[in-house]
């Protein structure tokens, strides 16, 4: 059992093991000893749901990765496919199948397309002529994956780019099965509100999908009150900021993914006397981070400048009970601190490792130009000289900073005043193209397509009216001890989340205005659900609302939600569901164009 996956209202333990289930029906398919074959996108979502140990007791001996020639020697029965249903990956595979060929003994090919089979590729296949080569040609619907107690995610990496650039509606047809999905396992969620156009399309294949299924009425008591969808594109602001809690900021500095961090191993090389620091370690220090690790899980969603004092205070409790040893003195209270000694030296280890990342987030922005950046920042979302050529911005062009952080900050100025003038815009790219290269045109197009770069059309600037209705910037945000979300950015409630928490109360009734200015539809859908299923609630009970956002969510609107989830009067709590985990930069990537 995966304990952070079943601390919240709803055991998210459930789903994983309906997955981990499939996968083992699946590999008990391909009789005797078996190698996976991998395609490396994939290694990081699978691991989340099934470990090494796992695949080992279904007879997986050997594992690679999908590459291009021969595959390495293995002495196997069956070789197993678990790829993405891409084309170009096809052709690799057809490769690996015609090269064993050649090399003696037949092996048992077959192949796991996540998450769904297709038929192009099935195509290509057969064109290569190594389609019926594969005994087994299966789908593994891996949807949603639990990343926490409260926490799935898709991990479509292009579902942004997919969904606004190309009108491609697969991760939304994805993200309307797995919904499907945890309602045959956690019951029919009796009401469905949505914001925008991808949300709206969610919604009605749901609908769709279920009159499809109506001879198998879902007899399970209801889990979920509510599902409210989000497009990402109601808030193009929030993940182009910089996130200020200590979860986001790692991401930010170093990037999470699949719930892992790689940093920088001389901070975390054992100090040793008199050695002058020598034999330091070269490879990357890799931590898993998650709520099963009882440190993180109290400071990960807190201001930065609020986790230095938790540090501290944990310091001198842990210190005070490795003291405790000295006033053991019966054989029963030595047996007692002995007993403790696991936990507490694990608490330890934690700890270390915490302030040493800490220390490494802290060298960060105390730097001038984080300083700086976030000046701007702030000065663009609290509506500042949003609508003229920043002297900072043209700073960094200058001074040839990373394309990404340009972008970022452009981009937020252009948000922020509901477009540029078109003198402003046109000096951007100019200045862009000239420094960092030509080739980027078509990364501005695809900017300004997704409505993240444009010029200002005749219309007035909404952003103000926007923010002053949501209360989006607050002046006086408390970081230490915060009454409201705009702590996860030091001032700014994310626009997402403050829709999520109005939604509860009063109701968006009380926001048409602002709603009607923001794009996309807004709804609202009843789900009936059988005689006796409805849901009694008990005083003071609190409302569960599944909140899915499409195209991407970041780890400061997670905080900004798990804060609301622990209001004593809040009356709600979330568990959020995303097509990926996304920041600023990796965002902004998923929406450049490679160079060729």
């Amino acid at each position: 059992m995966a304990t952070h996956l079943s601390y919240g209202r709803v055991n998210l333990n459930v789903l994983r093991e309906a997955v981990r289930r499939e996968l083992r029906e699946f590999l008990d398919k391909c009789a005797g000893s078996k190698a996976i074959v991998w395609d490396e996108y994939l290694t990081g979502p699978f691991g989340l749901i099934a470990q090494y140990s796992l695949l080992k007791e279904h007879e997986v001996e050997k594992m690679f990765t999908l590459k291009g020639s021969r595959l390495p020697a293995a002495d196997v029965k069956n070789i197993i496919f678990v790829v993405r249903p891409r084309l170009e990956l096809m052709d690799i595979i057809a490769e690996n199948v015609l090269s064993e060929d050649r090399r003696g003994p037949a092996r048992d090919f077959h192949i796991l397309f996540v998450p769904r089979r297709s038929l192009l590729c099935e195509q290509r296949l057969k064109d290569l002529g190594v389609l019926g080569s594969f005994i087994h040609r299966e789908e593994y619907s891996l949807d949603l994956i639990p990343f926490d107690g409260d926490l799935l995610s898709m991990e479509s990496e292009g579902a942004f780019k997919e969904c606004y650039l190309e009108s491609d509606q697969t991760s939304l047809y994805h993200a309307a099965k797995g919904l499907m999905t945890l309602q045959a396992l956690y019951g029919t969620i009796p009401q469905i509100f949505g914001k925008g156009e991808c949300a709206r399309q969610v919604a009605n294949m749901m609908i769709r999908m279920k009159r499809e299924f109506t001879g198998s009425q879902n007899s399970i008591f209801p889990v979920f009150d509510n599902l409210l969808l989000l497009d990402r594109n109601v808030d193009l602001l929030t993940p182009l900021a910089t996130q200020l809690t200590y979860e986001g900021l790692i991401d930010e500095i170093y990037g999470i993914q699949n719930s892992y961090v790689k940093l920088p191993p001389e901070k975390f090389a054992p100090k040793k006397q008199g050695d002058g620091g020598k034999d330091l370690p070269t490879e990357a220090k890799k931590l898993q981070l998650n709520s099963a690790e009882e440190l993180y899980a109290e400071i990960r969603d807190k201001n930065f400048n609020a986790v230095g004092s938790v540090l501290s205070k944990k310091a001198k409790v842990i210190s005070a009970a490795f003291e405790e040893r000295h006033n053991a003195k019966t054989v029963g209270e030595i047996k007692q601190f002995v007993s403790q000694l696991p936990h507490m030296q694990a608490a330890r280890g934690s700890l270390a490792n915490h302030t040493s990342i800490a220390e490494l987030i802290k060298d960060v922005t105390t730097s001038e130009d984080f300083f700086d950046k976030l000046t701007v920042e702030q000065e663009f979302m609290s509506g500042i000289d949003t609508d003229k050529v920043n002297s900072y911005i043209e700073d960094c062009v200058a001074q040839k900073h990373p394309l990404i952080k340009v972008l970022r900050l452009v981009c937020l100025q252009s948000v922020c005043n509901s477009g540029l003038k078109q003198k402003v815009l046109d000096y951007y790219k100019r200045e862009i193209l000239q420094t960092y290269g030509y080739e980027h045109i078509l990364t501005l197009h695809n900017l300004e397509k997704a409505g993240l770069l444009k010029p200002q059309t005749g219309g007035r600037n909404t952003y103000p009216t926007i923010r002053k209705t949501l209360r989006l910037w607050m002046d006086d945000a408390n970081e230490q001890n915060p009454t409201d979300i705009s702590y996860v950015y030091s001032g700014y409630a994310p626009l997402s989340v403050r829709l999520a928490q109005l939604l509860s109360r009063p109701g968006w009734r009380s926001i048409e205005e602002v709603l009607r200015i923001l794009p996309g539809p807004h709804f609202e859908e009843r789900q009936p659900l059988p005689t006796g299923l409805q849901k009694k609630r008990q005083p003071g009970e609190n409302r569960v609302t599944l909140i899915f956002f499409l195209g991407g969510v970041t780890f400061a609107e997670i905080a900004a939600l798990r804060f609301l989830s622990q209001l004593e009067d809040g009356g709600t709590e979330y568990v959020i569901a995303t097509t990926k985990l996304i920041n600023g930069a990796s965002w902004i990537e998923s929406l450049m164009e490679k160079p060729f």
